[in-house]
């Protein structure tokens, strides 16, 4: 069986015990049946990872016994700001889940003049706790040891305000630009990609207005959940460590 990985927020140094949190502690034991003595890997998304051992395995505590640190960098030297149109159901959650395992850095859930999710107060913000668990967990999977931002939700409108610094693209159909044919960026990509039915004209407009490069992937009209893994694919490929 593979040694499984496992995120926790606590900080992490050898020679120490780490109490694991009751959904932790139930999957290793009710999930994947382990039992004392057994090795795991855990990370606190400040980078490298720990190796440890079970001392104590009830239904809701594990213990963990920190045995080592391995400083094992798995990030890409791309650094990618994605900036996503909220959509329906579980498009959303699929997006944060594979942008996470092709390296992103930072998730910025945007509400636009297309956007059909209605989303408020508490229930906002259990969404986005929502996505930043999906990014753990694609985190545990992918043996990433840093953890990507979900930061909180905003107006488009409002976010292109704000002077966020990168190399910033916006993705779009009605252009011809392609990704091969942009120079390499020296710092951070902020990346906008709209929901279901794409950007409109005029948020469009007013991201170049801002400075955002206009983009196109190719004669095809990719979905909302697939323009963006499909973009962030070919910068690692291009400029990053993928490929």
């Amino acid at each position: 069986m593979r040694v499984p990985r496992l995120y926790t927020a606590q900080p992490l140094k050898t020679n120490t015990l780490v109490h694991l949190d009751k959904d932790a502690s139930r999957y290793l034991g009710s999930v994947l049946r382990m039992s004392k003595g057994q090795s795991v890997v855990l990370f606190n998304g400040q980078g490298g990872e720990f190796q440890g051992e079970l001392v104590n395995l009830t239904k809701n505590q594990a213990t963990v016994s920190v045995v080592q640190s391995k400083t094992e960098d798995r990030e890409s030297p791309l650094k990618v700001h994605l900036v996503i149109g909220i959509s329906r159901g579980e498009r959303m959650d699929w997006v944060v889940q594979k942008a996470t395992e092709l390296g992103v850095t930072e998730i910025t859930p945007v509400f636009t003049e297309r956007t059909e999710v209605k989303l408020s107060g508490p229930r906002l913000e259990k969404k986005q706790h929502h996505w930043q668990q999906i990014a753990i967990s694609a985190c545990e999977q992918s043996h990433r040891n840093i953890v990507p931002i979900v930061h909180g939700c905003s107006a488009l409108s409002s976010l292109l305000e704000v002077n966020l610094e990168g190399f910033k693209i916006v993705l779009h159909h009605r252009t011809d630009t392609k990704l091969h044919a942009m120079d390499k960026p020296n710092q951070r990509v902020i990346l906008l990609v709209g929901p279901e039915g794409g950007l409109s004209d005029n948020e469009i407009k007013l991201a170049e207005s801002k400075d955002y490069n206009p983009l196109m992937l190719g004669p095809r009209v990719l979905r909302t959940e697939t323009a963006p893994l499909a973009a962030i694919s070919i910068m690692q490929s291009l400029w990053g460590d993928m490929g």
